[in-house]
């Protein structure tokens, strides 16, 4: 197992690396830039991203969200242009060491919350919340506004403004698509981009909707374990693979995270997982909890060994913590929670290892 973090980079990250180097068992980062869909990731800015992680004694092999622009997702008249695009940015990260690209492929939004720092009674502290209730009363464009309102002045994964400044249009473009139209135009991004990766070492790690569920009348075909067979059959390779995130998943009671896990780490088509808890409160209701089991509803014993036993080489990155201690920042992206939710699932599968090896 390589424990990571999610980095933003020096220029927008609030958290020095430093300090991500000192979390035990830390290995490196989830990198990311700050580029909006479609265009071709610098050369230079992938060099210094990977030098200065690598300076600071980490790894930088996993990189999230070179989002697939709208297009590609559409069936548009400039996929092929941002497709070129997407591939060159591929080959210039496998040349730099990236083995493993986590993206998504959601129409709209990457991720929905409904309340962003929402206090948990029983402790205090602040933490992302959904309620779908909300959506029906506030809609669209009043999500983005109430969420851009609680974000602290950081953007967002997903939310950037460039993107949401569309979001009226590109709502009404989705209007006419149906789940199977989707997948027909995942498909040809995917014959597209997977031989290149297959040519240049690189994984590619889908992300599950986040939530696991459709919102707005949107096509959303990422978010169960059959929804992920269809899209591994897409293009069948090892290059197609899944990033598991066990909090987007199981969101939704009726997935079974450990058993998902075993099905697709048996397979080896598990490219990285983001492991966090969720807290259920209600239909399509939930908030992002504690990593430690007995404070939400997935079972991390369970996952962690799920784990062990079919993908024991996996990246993974504890996922969306809690705002404790009164720390300023990214909403779900503290440092605290995350470094305490990283060293808790180490201790898991330190007793995993040792009861295995008696």
């Amino acid at each position: 197992m390589k424990m990571t973090f999610r980095w933003y980079g020096s220029a927008i990250d609030p958290i020095p690396l430093k300090y991500i180097k000192q979390i035990p068992g830390m290995t490196g980062i989830m990198g990311m830039l700050d580029k909006r869909a479609g265009v071709d990731w610098p050369e230079e800015e992938i060099r210094a991203l990977t030098e200065e992680v690598s300076a600071a004694g980490l790894e930088c092999e996993v990189i999230e969200s070179v989002n697939v622009h709208e297009d590609i997702k559409l069936g548009g008249g400039r996929r092929d242009e941002y497709i070129a695009n997407y591939i060159s940015t591929v080959r210039t990260l496998a040349k730099y060491g990236v083995k493993v690209i986590i993206y998504n492929f959601m129409p709209v939004f990457d991720w929905l919350r409904t309340d962003l720092k929402r206090v948990i009674p029983e402790d205090g502290s602040n933490s992302l919340y959904f309620d779908e209730k909300d959506l029906g009363e506030m809609g669209p464009l009043e999500i983005v506004r109430r969420t851009a309102e609680d974000s602290q002045g950081f953007s967002l994964p997903g939310w950037e403004p460039e993107r949401l400044s569309l979001l009226e249009e590109t709502l009404r473009r989705y209007e006419s698509v149906t789940p199977d139209d989707l997948r027909t135009n995942y498909k040809y991004f995917l014959d597209a981009v997977i031989p290149v990766c297959e040519e240049a070492g690189v994984r590619m790690a889908c992300h599950p909707d986040d939530p696991a569920w459709p919102i707005f009348g949107l096509p959303r075909i990422a978010h169960s374990q059959s929804d992920f067979d269809k899209i591994c059959a897409l293009h069948d390779s090892p290059a197609n693979t899944v990033c598991l995130c066990t909090g987007s998943l199981g969101s939704d009671p009726a997935n079974d995270i450990p058993a998902m896990i075993r099905h697709f780490g048996s397979k080896d088509r598990i490219g990285a997982l983001h492991v966090r808890n969720v807290k259920h409160l209600g239909y399509r209701h939930f908030r992002e909890a504690a990593h430690v089991s007995e404070y939400g509803d997935l079972d991390m014993y369970d996952i962690m060994k799920a784990i062990y036993d079919t993908c024991p080489d996996s990246y993974i990155r504890p996922d969306h913590g809690r705002m404790i201690w009164d720390e300023q920042g990214r909403p779900g992206y503290g440092l605290y929670d995350r470094a305490l939710g990283a060293v808790y699932l180490r201790g898991v599968w330190e007793g995993i290892e040792r009861s295995e090896k008696k």
